[in-house]
C-alpha cells in the first residue's frame, strides 16, 4: 500500500515541522518543502505507467497521439501549478500562489487552443445549413 507510506513521511514531516516551527522556522518550511518533493518524486513511477497506459489506449482506439499528449501536457500543468501554490500558501504567500493558479489557469487554456479549435470546427460541420 503506497498511500501508507506516502502518508507516513507526510505525518512524520508534519510532526517534525511543528516541533521545528518553534525554533528554526526557515527549517520547517525547508523540510516541507523536501517532503513534498520526495513525495512527488516518490510517484513518478506511478505517474509514467500511467501515461504509458494512455497512450497504448491511444493507439489501439485510433486517437491521434497530438490529442492525448496535449491533454497529458493540459494535466501536467495542473498538478504542478497547483503543487507550487500550495508551497506558496504554506510559506504564506496567498497572493503569489493566486497568480500561480491565474497562470496555471491560462497556460492549460493556451494549451488546449488546437483541441478546441478542432471541436468547434467539428460541430459546425454537424450544423446543416
Amino acid at each position: 500500500m503506497e498511500i501508507l507510506q506516502i502518508i507516513g513521511v507526510a505525518l512524520v514531516a508534519t510532526f517534525l515541522s511543528l516541533i521545528l516551527k518553534e525554533q528554526k522556522p526557515n527549517f520547517a518550511f525547508l523540510l516541507i518543502v523536501f517532503t513534498g518533493c520526495a513525495i512527488f518524486l516518490f510517484l513518478v513511477d506511478q505517474i509514467y505507467l500511467i501515461i504509458n497506459m494512455v497512450e497504448n489506449l491511444a493507439a489501439k482506439a485510433n486517437v491521434n497521439l497530438v490529442y492525448v499528449e496535449t491533454i497529458l501536457k493540459i494535466i501536467g500543468i495542473a498538478y504542478i501549478a497547483e503543487f507550487a501554490a500550495q508551497i506558496t500558501k504554506d510559506a504564506g504567500q496567498g497572493s503569489i500562489a493566486s497568480k500561480i493558479e491565474l497562470g496555471g489557469k491560462i497556460l492549460i487554456l493556451a494549451t488546449a487552443i488546437p483541441i478546441l479549435t478542432v471541436l468547434i470546427e467539428t460541430i459546425i460541420q454537424l450544423i446543416p445549413g
